[in-house]
């Protein structure tokens, strides 16, 4: 019998800032768990999870206006070490006693940060001045009563505060941004030397304490996966097969939406090279005809996820029905369809969040829900999956339909699957696509004229996306050199039927989303 470790837990309070769930990963990293709640949660409900910290994030609003969102009060009187960020900061100090103000000049962007003391939070920090990221209107302008400053900037006199007696302590900069120097150090210290968590939470411990929380809800029935493909939903199936073995049946379904020679590469994989039982079904047609006429990105997700749905129930009748679905859903996707009911806005809404439809006969199982996708890559390789798997690039579960703008069309779809293809075998052979998160093609309605041999042509333009990222929540453009951008637009112009122009993305998350649909 597996015996269940208990790990540290540090709870984040979501008060809807844009960098609110990298404080969680951040936390992550330091091999300490961390797990996002919402911002009103009751502190017993947070003594629940027994929480050797507790981090406040930041968020749009001001502490002075109507209705802005505050925690319990009890927060502070938890006994446990809290760390407030940017609006986290603000509140603590606004509830304490303290006085917050707009900001006489904003600060957005690199700082200067001075240390003050480096006796906790700024520890092992050698350096008198530092650059951090900042992103407010507003400031503590006059601290509760025990604190003190022990960080400024030129225009924050409490860039950094403490009060040593109740182990409160609050950032006016953003640690978790990789812009912020030392920003990992700062959140260790706060997790490892404050809150004195244990660094156990791996993937390697992660494995045993997932089988047996799986074999504990399937108990005796029967599981059927929604197989893609990619590391998500590979690494899920992969984890619940080593569960409960042949009483799992995975999925892979065709919606007439993949990459090029995707359904070959990946029935080779798991029937061959994991000798998984593996149902494969071709259901092109009968999503494509769904998609016929449909232009809205919502509504094309919409009727995807449906007809999963659909198409996974058709295919349990045919084995036994199995009580339980299993998907590869992960936090980021469970984050931006707004499921901890933050002040943050629904981004957007995932095929795969949100439960099912109350005619379908399935329960749900996410084993991979409170992971980031790097954790995702790590326990795909603890359990043995192929290199090809887990170094795949992220792909949606609606497939080439949210990077078709506008209706899914015959003539759209082919050139969107092989124009990516290009993309990323041009980035293979260059080295680079291991160092990018994600690159893809792109094409909508609009055409350009070409010139093909000696004739005037109307072609499509696509357009081309490759972006950097730590974990899909934030993202930048990718930087790649100038020759295989030349490259990879010539081979698409030439190779590619109906396209005459190819143009590059050059829009970072946020403002703009990572896929464009």
């Amino acid at each position: 019998m597996i015996e269940e470790q208990k790990h540290d837990t540090i709870v984040v309070l979501d008060f809807g800032g844009q960098y609110s769930h990298l404080i969680t990963r951040r936390v992550r990293e330091c091999n300490v768990y961390s797990e996002l709640l919402p911002y009103n949660m009751p502190a017993e409900k947070i003594l629940e999870k027994d929480p050797k910290g507790i981090i406040l994030s930041g968020g749009p609003a001001s502490v002075y206006e109507k209705d802005a969102p505050v925690c319990d009060p009890k927060v502070f009187d938890l006994k446990v070490p809290v760390l407030g960020i940017c609006y986290g900061l603000q509140l603590m100090a606004h509830m304490l006693g303290g006085k917050v103000s707009r900001a006489r000049k904003r600060e957005f962007g690199k700082t200067e940060l001075e240390i003050l003391d480096n006796s906790d939070l700024f520890f092992g920090i050698n350096r008198k001045k530092i650059f951090c990221w900042m992103s407010h209107s507003d400031i503590v302008e006059t601290l509760p009563q025990g604190f003190e400053t022990i960080a400024r900037t030129e225009n924050c006199p409490h860039a950094a505060v403490r009060s040593k007696d109740r182990k409160l302590f609050g950032v006016q900069f953003h640690p978790e941004v990789v812009h912020t120097e030392f920003g990992k150090q700062i959140i260790e210290n706060f997790v490892i030397r404050i809150c004195k968590c244990r660094p156990t939470w791996k993937m390697e411990n992660f494995v045993d304490e997932a089988i047996r929380k799986i074999r504990s809800v399937i108990k005796d029935d029967r599981a059927i996966c929604a197989l893609s493909g990619g590391v998500d939903s590979s690494t899920a199936a992969v984890l619940v097969h080593k569960a409960i073995g042949d009483r799992l049946v995975c999925v892979f379904i065709n919606h007439g939406l993949l990459r090029k020679n995707e359904p070959e590469e990946v029935l080779k994989i798991f029937r061959d090279k994991l000798k998984m039982n593996v149902i494969y079904v071709d259901a092109s047609e009968r999503f494509l005809k769904r998609l016929k006429g449909v232009t809205d990105p919502e509504e094309k997700r919409k009727i995807i996820g449906e007809e999963f749905i659909k198409v996974f129930t058709e295919v349990a009748e045919k084995v036994g029905r199995p009580k339980w679905l299993v998907q590869g859903t992960l936090y980021p996707d469970v984050i931006e369809s707004a499921r901890t009911e933050s002040p943050a806005s629904r981004i957007k809404t995932h095929h795969n969040v949100g439960g099912l439809p109350p005619w379908t006969p399935f329960k749900i199982l996410e084993p991979l829900r409170m992971l980031y996708k790097d954790e995702v890559r790590k326990l795909a390789r603890v359990l043995g999956l192929p290199e090809e798997i887990v170094k795949r690039h992220p792909f949606p579960g609606p497939g080439l339909a949210v990077r078709i703008i506008g209706e899914v069309t015959p003539e759209k779809l082919r050139i969107c699957r092989e124009a990516s293809y290009i993309v990323e075998e041009e980035l293979k052979k260059a080295g680079l696509y291991d160092k990018v998160w994600q690159a893809f093609a792109i094409v909508g309605d609009d055409k350009a004229v070409g010139i093909l041999g000696d004739q005037r042509a109307l072609g499509h333009i696509v357009i081309v996306r490759i972006v950097t990222s730590l974990d899909g929540m934030t993202a930048d453009w990718a930087r790649i050199p100038y020759e295989v951008l030349e490259r990879i637009s010539n081979r698409i112009t030439n190779e590619v039927e109906g396209v005459t122009w190819v143009a590059y993305a050059i829009s970072s998350k946020p403002p703009a989303t990572i896929e464009p649909c």
